[in-house]
């Protein structure tokens, strides 16, 4: 099966969307050595797309960033909160941290799942 990914609301073509495809709650939302996968996508038009080939039938959740500066890392203020702008699969509302994997995650199953990803 597939999962055909689209990041959208970049602020700009600069740097990539750094992505993070989970299949359980291990390490999510920003473990990438727990990540079933950890891509760099270049943006155009201020939106990032994929087709993930080869996914087997489950539950997963994916986590995205903007990487403007490509250092891999997720920038923060002091306290903690991203500067960088970020999102998630089921764009969950977002009130104290991110997203557990239950909130992110979504089922493939014998046909091509579509995710649309905000960025915030």
């Amino acid at each position: 099966m597939e999962i055909q990914l689209t990041i959208l609301e970049s602020l700009n073509d600069e740097g990539m969307i750094q992505v993070l495809l989970f299949d359980n709650k291990e390490g999510f939302p920003s473990n990438p050595e727990k990540a079933l996968k950890s891509i760099s996508l270049p943006i155009k038009n201020k939106k990032a797309e994929i087709i993930l080939k080869g996914i087997k039938p489950g539950k997963y959740a994916i986590s995205v960033f903007h990487d403007d500066d490509k250092d891999g890392k997720i920038k923060t203020n002091a306290i903690g909160i991203p500067i960088d702008k970020y999102g998630f699969s089921n764009n969950p509302t977002l009130l104290f941290g991110p997203p557990s994997f239950s909130k992110a995650s979504f089922e493939v199953k014998n046909k091509p799942v579509k995710v649309e990803i905000r960025l915030h």
